[in-house]
């Protein structure tokens, strides 16, 4: 599983930080960073949380990457 992020969608909400938030965290200008873009499968469903509550569907998973 690889996380894809679009950068030109994604607004910096932190919904993904607080659902997965070893995975992913905000900067201080609020953009985010992917902490792990190749996360292990017992992080799969906080991940998949994240992507399907992402407000601008930023995020993807990329399983064939």
């Amino acid at each position: 599983m690889r996380i894809v992020v679009d950068r030109d969608r994604c607004e910096g909400n932190a919904r993904c930080v607080r659902l997965a938030p070893t995975v992913f965290r905000t900067d201080e200008q609020d953009r985010l960073e992917v902490l792990q873009p190749e996360p292990g499968p017992e992080l799969r469903t906080a991940v998949e949380a994240a992507v399907a509550r992402c407000p601008r569907q930023a995020l993807m998973i990329d399983d064939d990457g």
